[in-house]
């Protein structure tokens, strides 16, 4: 979608769907081979991949030899900007390090917020179950990227935001106080609470998180809608929080 318009697309695979982590393994074989042969010590996620050695000088010489392999043997490029020599701890691979356990890096949950909004930009004129349906694509393959997580505060952050996002989204659509008023007595809100709560002035991110929206528009109301509960689709993966 650009601007709102359907357009075909020329590159790249699907957000959520199997092929990419699957061309990531076919094509980087050759690379953890390539490392195993040279007897380096080194862990791959993905098109992620870290190697560690005991100098930044056998750092920089590794990752001179390493980019020449890709461009030359893989026909690949790395990406530069985020490719570094440095301590272990100074970097975020899919995780926080020195921690006890697995945790989502707090960038990696930015990257996700960045998609959503994106996602929720070209929802203002469509029905909540269209923005819902394109949300799940990309909840699904970040809930699965990072199902190896053994700590739930990512996943309870942004299932709460991704619900304020929806209840923002619904209420610009409601566009006149009284609409809203009368959207929010229909779920059951009494009318003096409704009426105060839509003709207070406030912005629709303000009323997306006060009491009277989220009584009106639970988590469940929009679960019925179809929208995906990380925390929930994380424990369907096999790993509990």
């Amino acid at each position: 979608m650009v601007e709102g318009a359907e357009q075909v697309r020329t590159e790249g695979t699907p957000q959520g769907g199997p092929l990419s982590p699957l061309l990531s393994n076919i094509l980087l074989d050759d690379l953890g081979k390539e490392l195993e042969s040279r007897r380096h010590r080194f862990c791959r996620y993905a098109d992620d991949c870290n190697i560690y050695v005991r100098s930044e000088a056998a750092g920089q010489r590794v990752k001179r030899s390493i980019t020449r392999f890709l461009i030359t043997r893989l026909c690949l490029t790395a990406n530069e900007e985020k490719s570094a020599v440095d301590r272990p701890w100074n970097r975020t691979f899919l995780t926080s390090h020195r921690e006890p356990t697995l945790k989502v890096s707090p960038k990696a949950v930015e990257r996700a917020k960045r998609r959503v909004r994106e996602i929720m930009r070209k929802g203002r004129g469509r029905k909540l179950a269209d923005v819902i349906r394109e949300l799940t694509l990309l909840l699904r393959g970040w809930v699965n990227y990072f199902r190896l997580s053994q700590v739930k505060a990512a996943f309870e952050e942004l299932d709460k935001w991704i619900r304020r996002k929806l209840r923002c989204v619904l209420w610009v659509q409601w566009k006149r106080p009284k609409t809203g008023a009368e959207k929010l007595m229909r779920r059951g809100i009494e009318k003096a609470r409704a009426l105060t709560s839509a003709y207070h002035g406030r912005g629709s991110w303000w009323n997306a998180g006060a009491s009277p929206m989220n009584a009106a528009i639970t988590a469940n109301w929009l679960s019925r809608q179809g929208l995906m509960s990380l925390i929930a689709e994380h424990r369907r993966l096999g790993r509990p929080i």
